[in-house]
């Protein structure tokens, strides 16, 4: 199962994760803005709204009432859609995070690879001297 996973994240392109990390989060930013400034004028309203009958169309009271289910319809969903775009943008925060630490991770690893091959190359050339 490990080996699958080593797999999958060997072949990620992080070089490309880590450069486009920045861009994703600012992005998620100005839709967080973009979404949020603007607000619902009316209270969110359930449940599917019947066609009005040809009849009804002409009248004022039943074209208001229309009116204002639409309004609650729109509320409805721009609630649910700020609630997506926060969730984008804390997503997109993460996923700057974790590069992050990623990337932190990567040079850590190199770092003790090259002081591993020195600890060898200084055990080997202590061992040839001894002999």
């Amino acid at each position: 199962m490990a080996i699958g996973w080593l797999t999958v994240l060997s072949q990620v392109p992080w070089t490309e994760v880590i450069n486009n990390a920045p861009k994703v989060a600012e992005g998620a930013k100005k839709l967080w803005k973009s979404v949020s400034g603007k607000t619902g004028s009316a209270t969110p309203q359930s449940g599917p709204m019947p066609a009005p009958a040809p009849a009804e169309a002409l009248n004022p009271a039943a074209l208001e009432l229309r009116i204002r289910e639409l309004e609650g319809v729109v509320a409805e969903l721009h609630s649910q859609m700020l609630a997506s775009s926060e969730l984008t943008q804390q997503l997109a925060e993460q996923n700057a995070q974790l590069v992050q630490r990623i990337e932190r991770n990567r040079v850590r690893t190199l770092w003790l690879a090259v002081v591993s091959v020195g600890a060898v190359v200084l055990a080997v050339a202590a061992l040839s001297a001894q002999a």
